[in-house]
């Protein structure tokens, strides 16, 4: 996975604006994922230059940098078992798996967050954006 040109320093991590469009900038300039999304629930991941649309096909999707991760991701800020993703009761959450740099939420480090369609998630240096398609 690659990670965005200009990493935020966890000092100056907040809900403010401006960073927030620095952390959607990455994906944004990758362009979207090739062809429209079925409906569904997906990670977008910036990888070499394009988005890559990831199905959360799992009850629980596992993140980070070791090999029994779902979701591997070349970070090394990424801790290898960093962050858990889990459908149940109609919502989608992510939950951090005790990961040394934290999980990140549209700006905000959390435990756990719901996540709605848009949110960016933060690993390390690399940000996932979690979408929801609907039939």
């Amino acid at each position: 996975m690659h990670a965005p040109s200009a990493p935020l320093d966890p000092a100056t991590r907040s809900g403010s604006t401006e960073q927030l469009e620095a952390i959607d900038r990455p994906l944004a300039e990758a362009g979207a994922p090739s062809g429209p999304l079925a409906p569904g629930r997906y990670l977008l991941v910036e990888e070499g230059g394009s988005v890559r649309a990831v199905a959360l096909t799992r009850q629980v999707t596992h993140l980070g940098r070791g090999f029994a991760a779902t979701l591997q991701l070349e970070d090394a800020g990424v801790s290898r078992r960093h962050a858990i993703v889990v459908q149940r009761r109609g919502g989608v959450r992510v939950l951090d798996d005790r990961s040394a740099n934290g999980t990140w939420v549209n700006g905000r480090r959390v435990l756990e967050a719901e996540l709605r369609d848009g949110d960016a998630i933060m690993l390390g240096r690399t940000v996932l954006v979690y979408r929801e398609r609907s039939v």
